[in-house]
């Protein structure tokens, strides 16, 4: 799959740049910006994998029922199979160097894209609020850890947490805005410094348990619920499917924006083995630690601690400061490239001629804010069966849309020069491609009922509907990418040659 830069690539950086769909940072990337290698995506994605919301996954899987190998290959399924999306889509910023928000043109027309583009946006949005309330909260972890909780206090009017946890949720969002400042290449260079890092400290976090616990014992040997005369016996099937579901929704945003890194690729081979290595194997070791170190803290504290900001709460000392160092670290280099880039690009994809891919980043910055993302997490309920599985539902039908417009219809060839022109085939019905935009809604309709009966705003649901609700994601992708065939096909717009 080697496969170097299009000249086109180069050409359309020179044509399309006046036009109200471009500016500098949507336009394609030209030669001397293909400098990222496998190593650079192997790192992004081990960079991305090691953190808090990764970590919790096992807790919750092990909460379904499952015991620890369970949890671990149902994490390593999942990624494996969300990865095959992600090479696909990742394919076209490879070999055409455009953004996902670009990409998303040729399917859903130069105004429709900007439906998709904003809905895996405010995800993201969701998803930095969340992680930036995590890393403020390592900060005053740590602060009380070294003096006695003496900044504990009396929670604010209207914000329901006291003063201390304000300003630290602040100084980590604050921290993001360097980074939103100086783009994607210093995203690359903190991924990169990061990576190796946080896999040494993960490492040497299981070891610690290891030695502290005398052992995996508790651990290895915890029944699964599934087995006969366990509390689940013979339910193990519908938990995973779900499950699963959950696990392909966890990195389902990334699938889509992931032309926003691989437009940076030097080859397709490059993005291809980068996060092939980066992704499935470090998800489920992770999440063999966190099933590990939660086992071990039942031994080490006689109770089992699943979040790890709880967990170096309780390590005192010296071990607090380094377990909460390693945490900040962890959600920063997460949150930079799973929750900023996609929704910067997203925004300045809005108004090309106005905001700028720094603008979108301090529009998701602010977003982030405005969610209040500690009572999102207080409300949220059900963390995998609700949250995961339910924007799965929304971000499936616009993957298989992706897919089917770009391996089937345009055969993997894009008229880059006309994806910015507001003339060209692309723009279809006054920007407005029809067979996308029916195949999204259409593709969402089947999880819908299920969704809104997991969040209890319908009372009672037929049983089918529950059922697709659990494999909202694969429902979603498959019908939308059948619809869009069907409804491509039968269009007038001329294809691309």
């Amino acid at each position: 799959m080697q496969e170097t830069v299009e000249a086109t690539a180069d050409e359309a950086v020179g044509t399309c740049g006046a036009d109200t769909l471009s500016n500098a940072d949507l336009a394609p990337t030209d030669r001397a910006a293909r400098t990222w290698d496998w190593k650079a995506y192997a790192a992004l994605w081990v960079a991305m994998v090691v953190c808090v919301p990764t970590y919790l996954l096992a807790g919750g899987l092990i909460a379904q029922g499952m015991n620890w190998w369970q949890a671990v290959l149902t994490v390593f399924l999942g990624n494996v199979i969300v990865l095959i999306p992600m090479v696909l889509i990742g394919h076209a910023g490879a070999r055409h160097g455009v953004p996902f928000p670009v990409l998303l043109r040729s399917s859903f027309g130069t105004e429709g894209a900007k439906i998709p583009a904003i809905a895996r946006g405010l995800v993201a949005c969701g998803w930095f609020g969340i992680n930036t309330w995590v890393g403020g909260s390592a900060i005053y972890v740590i602060l009380n850890a070294l003096t006695g909780d003496a900044f504990r206090g009396t929670p604010l009017p209207v914000l329901d947490i006291d003063l201390a946890q304000t300003l630290c949720f602040v100084a980590f969002w604050a921290l993001h805005l360097y980074f939103i400042r100086n783009g994607t290449d210093s995203i690359r260079w903190l991924e990169t410094l990061a990576a190796p890092v946080l896999l040494a400290m993960g490492l040497a976090l299981l070891v610690w348990a290891y030695v502290k616990a005398g052992g995996f014992g508790p651990m290895l040997e915890a029944p699964s619920a599934f087995v006969p005369g366990g509390a689940k016996e013979g339910q193990f099937w519908p938990v995973f499917f779900v499950s699963l579901t959950a696990m392909v929704g966890f990195w389902a945003t990334m699938a889509l924006n992931i032309p926003d890194f691989t437009r940076f690729a030097r080859s397709q081979k490059d993005q291809l083995i980068g996060q092939a290595l980066g992704l499935p194997i470090p998800m489920a070791l992770f999440t063999f630690i966190a099933a590990a170190v939660t086992s071990a803290s039942v031994v080490i504290y006689g109770e089992a601690i699943a979040n790890p900001i709880d967990l170096a709460a309780r390590m005192g000392g010296v071990g607090v400061i380094v377990a909460l160092a390693f945490l900040i670290l962890a959600t920063l280099t997460t949150n930079l490239a799973a929750n900023v880039v996609a929704p910067a690009y997203g925004f300045s994809n809005l108004a090309p001629g106005r905001i700028s891919f720094r603008t979108g980043g301090y529009i998701t910055a602010a977003l982030g804010i405005a969610m209040f993302p500690w009572k999102l997490m207080a409300t949220a309920g059900d963390y995998i069966v609700t949250w995961l599985v339910g924007y799965s539902a929304l971000l499936g039908p616009i993957a298989g849309i992706l897919i089917a417009d770009y391996f089937f219809v345009q055969k993997t060839r894009l008229d880059v020069d006309a994806l910015f022109r507001t003339d060209g085939p692309y723009a279809r019905h006054g920007g407005w491609n029809r067979a996308g935009l029916a195949a999204f809604v259409l593709g969402v309709l089947p999880s819908l009922p299920g969704f809104l009966h997991q969040t209890a705003v319908l009372s009672e649901v037929p049983a089918i509907f529950d059922t697709l609700y659990g494999y909202a994601w694969f429902v979603g992708a498959f019908t939308a990418a059948i619809v869009y065939l069907v409804l491509a096909r039968r269009s007038s717009a001329p294809p691309i040659s």
